[in-house]
């Protein structure tokens, strides 16, 4: 006989998971106090890292039942909560959804609504970096500097080099100018 579990899962101290039990048994999920994981933790965090995540994990075996309110109690962005969805299906756990209208993700339509939601998320990651890249182009065109400011202005790179022809190491230029030795390495690159 299948077991149903429920994993709860809200970001600070001051929420509580209450709503989303709630929202499970008005699902019609009747579900044992011990099998309610509950957990205080930022959605940031992978799923798979999350230490109440990893014992429910440890729990669940082949035909057993996972609920879930939200897709974001899953994971921190699509492809997080697609990849954990893959490894609950692949041990044989059906995963509910009820903001899907209680579809089980590992189900084909299931797998289908993942599919669409991996995609709109590729197409919004794919997005983000053409607008950061458009940003970064339009700045560089209006003469901003973009990135880290430089550890050694131009004096001290010239300094550097010439320690560097007079046979000084890496380490004692880092030391002198109380900089990494990648920083002088970069100097030299640049050089040429």
């Amino acid at each position: 006989m299948p077991r149903t579990f429920a994993y709860c899962r809200v970001s600070t101290a001051e929420q509580t998971t209450e709503n989303q039990a709630r929202e499970i048994a008005a699902a019609g999920f009747s579900i044992e106090p011990r099998r309610m994981i509950a957990e205080t933790i930022s959605g940031s965090t992978s799923a798979l890292q999350r230490p109440g995540f990893a014992k429910l994990l440890d729990r669940l075996e082949g035909g057993d039942v996972l609920v879930v309110t939200k897709l974001d109690r899953l994971g921190r962005n699509a492809m997080d909560v697609r990849a954990t969805v893959e490894l609950l299906a692949e041990r044989g756990v059906r995963v509910h959804c009820l903001a899907l209208g209680g579809v089980d993700l590992t189900s084909p339509a299931g797998k289908m609504t993942m599919a669409v939601i991996a995609a709109v998320a590729e197409f919004e990651r794919d997005l983000l970096i053409e607008r950061t890249q458009s940003g970064l182009k339009r700045a560089r065109a209006a003469g901003k500097v973009i990135g880290r400011p430089a550890a050694l202005n131009e004096e001290k790179r010239r300094q550097v080099l010439q320690g560097r022809r007079e046979g000084q190491s890496l380490a004692q230029l880092a030391k002198r100018f109380g900089v990494s030795r990648a920083a002088i390495q970069r100097v030299e690159k640049r050089a040429g």
